[in-house]
């Protein structure tokens, strides 16, 4: 079995917006501390700890980089992988721009990573797994489509291809061999 990796590296934009936000996070958490306590504690309890809340929830579903093996693609997550599986992918392309223009339908646009669902005219509704839109990689599935960005999308594209090319010629090869007996 083959393993590629490819990285996720993060757009100037999610550096900026991933700090800024974490920053006015913790501020907030810190402003709830020392401001006069609330009454009742537990709502002050719960005030304080929900900016942290969001912080962790974020970090969980960060998008750290991306695994092409033989039969999937694989989205490294913090503390866990989505596999998008290559037996249905009908086709793999590079477009800088498919994300413009986007509107999110629900997700997380900018808090350690650009993911969840999201609308444009181009694409329509697609999910991003994604951390520098500049580098968005297309797949289409025969029911959705997914926008990724690895480090590398050329190389990315070219090996994900050979990898279709090659799931459906041993496909075909093994129909043929199955008729035959």
């Amino acid at each position: 079995m083959s393993v590629i990796e490819f990285r996720a590296p993060w757009s100037k934009w999610l550096r900026t917006a991933s700090v800024m936000s974490t920053l006015v996070l913790l501020l907030a958490t810190v402003s709830i501390v020392l401001v006069e306590p609330l009454k009742p504690a537990p709502l002050r309890v719960l005030l304080a700890t929900l900016p942290v809340i969001i912080i962790l929830l974020a970090a969980l579903f960060m998008v750290r980089g991306y695994v092409l093996t033989d039969d999937a693609i694989l989205v490294r997550r913090l503390g866990w992988t989505t596999r998008l599986p290559l037996d249905q992918l009908q086709s793999v392309s590079g477009d800088e721009h498919a994300m413009r223009g986007s509107i999110r339908l629900l997700g997380n646009n900018g808090l350690f990573s650009i993911t969840g669902e999201y609308f444009n005219r181009k694409l329509r509704r697609y999910r991003a797994l994604a951390t520098d839109p500049s580098r968005a990689v297309v797949l289409r599935y025969p029911k959705r489509t997914i926008v990724i960005t690895p480090h590398d999308p050329q190389q990315f594209i070219v090996r994900a291809r050979t990898l279709l090319k090659y799931s459906e010629f041993s496909a075909a090869q093994g129909a043929s061999v199955s008729r035959a007996t």
